[in-house]
């Protein structure tokens, strides 16, 4: 029997959720939770899960966005997900929120990009494997694109628009840019279901999340 996959993105204003049967996606739902999903998102994954006749114990693999995103979004994700895959004894796969973006590109190298705030972005460059060429980091923008290889870059994000003016006058100006859906979950799913055949989902205990920058506590308690 094919094996069944729950996905959950809960890392940005827009989240989802997703339910595949192995590579077939059964069923994928935006979220658009400005509040945060802590009050909403259990409502949505047992939707789901009743509309396909399905039980938290079927599924084989449980997914989610490990970040890097709002903190609070990626904790409230990760712990439901934790949660769920333990209570029903089963294995779980976090995803790197920028390998997901990285994945609607076509480009030999992809930049995924997520505003991260304070004038900075959340970056990572992957090559058409999905594989990282350099490590994820946070960053001012010009200060990221000074930093990528001569060579053709195709820019991956769910919204460019506040980036977009800072390529002008660049080597990046007619650079390829691939805008990606607001639901996610989807994708993690692909990806997670790909590590869960190759053997690599792992216990959810053991699954850290992906923040990149520190928090705003850390930060004021390391300045102070």
């Amino acid at each position: 029997m094919k094996p069944l996959l729950l996905a959950v993105d809960t890392t940005r204003e827009f989240g989802s959720v997703a339910l595949l049967r192995d590579a077939e996606l059964l069923d994928e739902i935006l979220i658009h939770a400005p509040d945060g999903f802590s009050g909403v998102l259990y409502e949505h994954l047992r939707r789901v899960l009743e509309r396909h006749s399905v039980s938290v114990n079927q599924i084989a693999c449980f997914s989610a966005a490990s970040g890097p995103g709002s903190f609070t979004g990626v904790r409230v994700g990760l712990a439901c997900v934790q949660g769920l895959a333990e209570a029903a004894g089963g294995k779980m796969v976090a995803v790197s929120n920028l390998e997901v973006l990285a994945s609607f590109g076509t480009g030999a190298l992809r930049a995924a990009v997520l505003d991260a705030r304070r004038g900075e972005v959340y970056c990572g460059l992957y090559d058409a494997q999905g594989e990282a060429v350099s490590p994820e980091s946070v960053s001012k923008f010009p200060a990221w694109l000074d930093s990528l290889p001569a060579r053709d870059i195709e820019f991956v994000a769910p919204d460019f628009a506040p980036f977009e003016a800072a390529l002008a006058g660049t080597r990046f100006a007619n650079s390829k840019i691939t805008i990606t859906p607001r639901a996610l979950a989807g994708a993690i799913g692909r990806i997670a279901l790909s590590r869960f055949h190759a053997g690599l989902a792992r216990d959810p205990a053991s699954i850290e999340p992906n923040y990149v920058r520190r928090s705003d506590a850390e930060l004021f308690w390391k300045e102070n």
